[in-house]
């Protein structure tokens, strides 16, 4: 059951019927069998039949979350029609909304409180890394301090890079340097997710 839950390991309703035996998924999902193709065109019509942009970013998101190698199947095929959505401009107006958005961690959250601890905290990661993109979300593509609602732009480039650059999803790592924020807006969102101060600066 473990592995329906593993986002890296999940293949939905790809699983073989000696899979399903062997892993015990017999009875944990449907029936019948499906290749990635036919699961690609389940989510080509739910994706294609929205039309809010940001809608699409949470569903290729949630998609994310539960089946990578569906998630990068998709976009591979449409590559065009994703690429404004999971990055810009719509990872902008995601960004904006990460915390009231928000449904599942992605990637590693640090902040002043970790000081004295960043290795073993580091080590909470279980998975080996090839390539870690991070932002303290101060400046963000033009909409000025985001905050931790900034982790949506490494989460998206790093999604550019496993599509481009080939490199293994599992081996990704998104982190946001959580330094606070000067953005009064945020710190006074009951939703907000990061931490309730000023930006840090300097020796800070």
């Amino acid at each position: 059951m473990e592995i329906l839950r593993n986002e890296f390991k999940s293949k939905g309703t790809a699983f073989t019927t000696t899979e399903r035996e062997n892993l015990k998924l017999r009875g944990l999902v449907p029936s019948t069998i499906e290749s990635m193709d036919l699961q690609v065109q389940r989510i080509e019509k739910q994706f294609f039949n929205e039309t809010d942009s940001l809608k699409k970013y949470l569903y290729l998101s949630m998609l994310h979350d539960t089946n990578v190698s569906l998630y990068y199947r998709f976009l591979h095929k449409h590559v065009g029609e994703c690429l404004p959505i999971i990055y810009t401009p719509t990872v902008g107006e995601g960004c904006t909304k990460f915390s009231s958005i928000f449904r599942r961690p992605q990637g590693m959250y640090l902040s002043k409180n970790d000081r004295g601890s960043i290795r073993s905290i580091l080590d909470n990661w279980t998975y080996d890394v090839e390539i870690i993109v991070v932002t303290d979300g101060g400046r963000i593509l033009g909409l000025g301090d985001l905050g931790m609602n900034g982790m949506g732009i490494p989460i998206g480039k790093l999604s550019l890079y496993v599509l481009g650059g080939g490199f293994k999803p599992s081996r990704t790592l998104p982190i946001v340097l959580d330094l606070g924020t000067d953005n009064k807006t945020l710190i006074n969102d009951p939703l907000y997710l990061g931490q309730r101060h000023s930006r840090l600066s300097g020796e800070e």
